[in-house]
């Protein structure tokens, strides 16, 4: 088992959610400071750590097995995103998926950081899980 910090679809409400099954849900969780956050076509979130920021992420923490991952949601993540480790606001390092390199760069997806997490941000679109 390993530790994924999900914070889109997958959350507890979300579309996605349904497809974790039995994975334990270890509680709502805060990325440590240093991560930006972006709308991928108002579909999903994408993660960004960078430590010249001062900002946390809500997310869920969960615990999965590595077929899970390799079976189940590294197929279905968008292109745009790419598997990596973060830190938590605990200190703790985990799983996640994070905006991929070079997508910053690309100017396409629109900054949401200072919503502090996707539930927050979809709100303001009148989506909610």
């Amino acid at each position: 088992m390993v530790r994924m910090f999900l914070n889109g679809q997958a959350m507890r409400g979300g579309e996605f959610h349904p497809l974790l099954g039995d994975s334990p849900f270890l509680g709502v969780v805060r990325t440590a400071p240093g991560h930006r956050f972006f709308s991928i076509r108002d579909v999903c979130p994408g993660l960004l750590p960078d430590p010249k920021a001062d900002t946390a992420i809500e997310g869920e923490l969960y615990e999965v097995t590595l077929e899970f991952l390799r079976d189940v949601l590294l197929p279905g993540e968008p292109p745009e995103l790419e598997f990596g480790v973060i830190e938590l606001a605990d200190g703790s390092a985990c799983f996640s998926m994070v905006l991929a390199r070079g997508e910053l760069e690309r100017g396409a997806h629109r900054e949401i950081t200072g919503f502090g997490g996707w539930r927050a941000y979809l709100a303001t679109l009148g989506r909610a899980f």
